[in-house]
């Protein structure tokens, strides 16, 4: 792997109550890469997003984004920094207007200030969502309200997204268009970490790859490597 750390997971804990979720779990994401971390159902990933982004907190363990150990902080302040989560199903508001739903995205002080650049470059990326600027966001496709929940993302200025099973549920048609998305998000120099149920497309569009099996990091990679590997092959491949 090549290129600037962005963030750095050092040997993390976390804990749900009583329940160990993650287990000395540890990770590093260079900039302007995409990064995949892949699992089954239950395996930690949306664990590790949430405490990434600073919803939960490690018991042990650090987080450091661009040097700076950001285990203690909350959601608002991550957000500031540069960070956002895209959560699984986008969590849109509903009875809000589309244009309403990207103003939100645009919530701290950075991006408040690019708010007009912002809000074109996502018009750009998804038209869409221009057309339908003035429509309440329930009454969006599933498709549409992905996008709908990328932009929103995109709207905070990000310097890192984190995005949480962007394509469960969609049409391959419409996966197809959200993956185009993330490369153009990419060649803007935004980093990108993501989980995704899709092993086969998440081993193609993304430069490095974590698997992760009961709360732990069991192999990571480049993807290339990662395809060759004999566990991975007959885990998610049956070969």
């Amino acid at each position: 792997m090549n290129g600037n750390t962005i963030l750095k997971v050092n040997h993390i804990d976390v804990f749900h109550g009583s329940f160990q979720a993650l287990w000395d779990v540890s990770l590093s994401v260079n900039e302007g890469e995409i990064t995949a971390i892949i699992g089954a159902n239950g395996s930690g990933k949306s664990t590790l997003m949430e405490t990434i982004s600073g919803l939960l907190h490690p018991s042990a363990g650090t987080i450091e984004f661009e040097g700076k150990d950001i285990s203690g902080l909350q959601p608002f302040e991550i957000l500031d920094l540069g960070i956002s989560l895209l959560p699984e199903g986008g969590r849109i508001f509903p009875d809000l207007s589309v244009l309403e739903n990207l103003k939100i995205g645009s919530y701290n002080p950075k991006a408040r200030s690019e708010y007009t650049r912002n809000l074109q470059r996502v018009y750009q990326l998804f038209p869409v969502l221009e057309v339908m600027r003035a429509r309440l966001a329930k009454s969006l496709s599933g498709g549409e309200k992905q996008m709908l929940a990328l932009g929103r993302s995109l709207m905070s200025n990000p310097k890192l997204m984190l995005l949480d099973e962007m394509s469960l549920g969609l049409a391959p048609i419409l996966v197809n268009d959200l993956y185009k998305a993330l490369r153009e998000i990419r060649a803007r120099g935004i980093t990108i970490l993501f989980v995704e149920q899709n092993v086969r497309r998440s081993l193609v569009e993304a430069d490095s790859a974590y698997i992760m099996e009961t709360g732990r990091i069991v192999l990571s990679g480049h993807v290339d490597d990662l395809r060759e590997e004999a566990k991975v092959q007959k885990a998610y491949f049956g070969t």
